[in-house]
């Protein structure tokens, strides 16, 4: 994959510089709401760079002054919600993009600034880290607006916090910010301003891109693991009948040490 390869959308641009690819939310007039053609276009491009052995890290990121406002509700005028649900005009797309984060070979990094709210917070934390600034916004607000979560927010949300700090957090709607979301899991680190974010970001990307990629990717396959309930001993069996074949870099990276 290079730049000319990627396609980049109205509201979506992306770039490739030294194995990092970078996937940037392109509304900030709107905070960078979601429309389902923004989250169709994040699942084509990760689920591409999962093979490009020419990508070993991505950055999801949003242009302007946010990360994500979450869903445009402004999209929805005129649906009439089911149940709470907002149906497959938005859900179909998520589930795509969610799941092309999860299966990623690749680690995807949110680099969350600003705001990061209800459908942005899910798609973060599908992510396998977030990093932010003490002043950027979280809030889960499903339920202030009479909506139940469909993209994974009760799973993601309850294993980064614990279920007890998740049910507060979405039963209040309430808003926290950047080092709250450090202290309760939900952030591995906290900067202080968007500046000091992108060279963090910049500099744990280039750390991972340093690495095996085919290693990593089975890491991160290994973990997963740990999150598919089986227990400790359940699931130290199944990750010892898991094989990774594609990590043929093991002799080179030592003869190199």
């Amino acid at each position: 994959m290079n730049n000319n390869d990627i396609p980049n959308t109205e509201f979506i641009k992306s770039s490739l510089s030294d194995s990092v690819l970078t996937i940037t939310l392109n509304r900030p007039e709107a905070m960078n709401a979601f429309r389902p053609e923004m989250l169709e276009a994040i699942a084509e491009l990760i689920e591409k760079s999962s093979e490009d052995q020419s990508v070993s890290v991505v950055v999801l990121e949003g242009e302007g002054r946010a990360f994500s406002a979450g869903v445009d509700l402004k999209v929805l005028q005129g649906i009439k919600p089911k149940y709470g649900q907002i149906g497959d005009l938005f859900n179909a797309p998520a589930e795509r993009a969610v799941q092309a984060i999860r299966q990623c070979q690749c680690p995807v990094i949110a680099k969350v600034h600003g705001a990061c709210f209800t459908g942005a917070l899910e798609v973060a934390l599908h992510c396998d880290f977030i990093y932010t600034t003490v002043d950027t916004k979280f809030g889960d607000t499903h339920a202030k607006f009479g909506l139940r979560p469909t993209w994974g927010m009760a799973q993601t949300l309850s294993q980064a916090v614990g279920v007890r700090r998740a049910k507060e957090l979405s039963y209040t709607a309430r808003v926290f910010k950047g080092e709250e979301a450090r202290e309760y899991g939900i952030a591995n680190e906290v900067l202080a301003d968007k500046e000091a974010l992108d060279a963090l970001v910049s500099e744990r990307a280039m750390q991972i891109a340093a690495n095996s990629r085919a290693t990593v990717a089975a890491m991160k396959d290994l973990y997963d693991i740990a999150q598919s309930g089986l227990g400790v001993e359940g699931a130290f069996a199944e990750e010892n009948t898991r094989e990774y074949t594609g990590i043929l870099d093991t002799e080179e990276r030592l003869s190199n040490f």
